[in-house]
């Protein structure tokens, strides 16, 4: 049996929902998304679920800030009907979607700017996806700072598929002593290896096949990482390289933390990636070895080269 959650549109509706649980001292966790909801987005939920008996708030809010006036932010989906079935389905306590006037006041979108206040990623945002996308994590974080003032969890959920945005948001929230636990939850994927994100929506039936190219491209990383990080890339590059429905906007292989990778440990391998007109991410860890050169596989001398 479900329940429907409590739906607060503004500030003082979320604040009079989250005042029993501030006076009970209760655990809250909090579940940030931009809607479209799908079994992701409810493996989150139930990741926020498992970390507290107090109250799971979920926040619904396409954020314009983190878009530029060449992407995506008129077609992206808002399904918030739908979106209230899931979190009903996964016990979701209250729901917060705000509209863009009541998050930034002053106004915000393609055609204004905005003037307040807002964060400072560092230098961390200028790699990978900030290369790409100039000024997205200067939203990103400003929204979420904006969502953890208003929400004031105890833990904050987020999915590892937007791995650079998790590593931003601890960085954020140990820099500027927020004291909230920050989880990465693993990524659920499709039968297919594919990744759940909203935006597959936008594929047909030849550019999901020429999608599952990037899940496929990091596993095969995965399992070259043992003969060190110019074999992984290697071989990760060879699958993409032979899909022709894709168009490689970067593949990186990191430190955990997005620094240099490592000869030996622990790392993560990133893409990014263009199948038409839509723009698609993945990554996975890795394990780094050194396995004898005359082990590696044929063609890793020419495997230093990335994109």
């Amino acid at each position: 049996m479900t329940s429907t959650p409590a739906l607060a549109s503004t500030r003082e509706e979320l604040a009079g929902l989250l005042a029993p649980a501030r006076r009970a001292g209760s655990r809250i966790a909090f579940v940030p998304t931009m809607g479209a909801l799908h079994d992701g987005h409810a493996s989150l939920i139930r990741t926020a679920r498992a970390a507290t008996d107090g109250p799971v708030v979920v926040s619904i809010f396409v954020n314009p800030m983190q878009f530029a006036p060449t992407e995506d932010l008129d077609r992206y989906p808002r399904t918030l009907d739908a979106d209230l079935e899931v979190c009903a389905a996964e016990g979701v306590d209250i729901v917060f979607a705000p509209s863009v006037e009541e998050m930034y006041p002053g106004g915000f979108g393609h055609d204004s700017v905005h003037d307040g206040v807002t964060v400072s990623p560092g230098t961390l945002a200028t790699i990978l996806d900030g290369a790409s996308r100039p000024g997205h994590f200067d939203g990103v974080l400003t929204v979420v700072a904006k969502l953890f003032g208003l929400v004031r969890p105890d833990v904050a959920v987020f999915g590892q598929k937007d791995y650079q945005q998790l590593a931003l948001i601890r960085r954020m929230v140990s820099d500027l002593c927020m004291g909230i636990e920050v989880v990465g939850a693993e990524t659920v994927r499709e039968p297919d290896g594919l990744a759940l994100s909203s935006r597959n929506r936008y594929l047909d039936a030849d550019g999901r096949r020429a999608a599952t190219a990037l899940s496929r491209a990091l596993r095969a990383a995965q399992e070259r990482a043992a003969y060190g990080v110019p074999a992984a890339r290697w071989a990760a590059m060879s699958v993409l390289k032979a899909e022709a429905g894709l168009e490689l906007d970067y593949l990186a292989l990191t430190s955990v933390d997005l620094g240099e990778p490592p000869e030996v440990g622990e790392g993560r391998i990133l893409v990014a990636a263009r199948v038409g007109t839509t723009r698609l991410i993945d990554n996975m860890p890795l394990t780094f070895d050194r396995i004898a050169p005359d082990a590696a596989p044929a063609g890793t001398a020419t495997a230093a080269s990335t994109t």
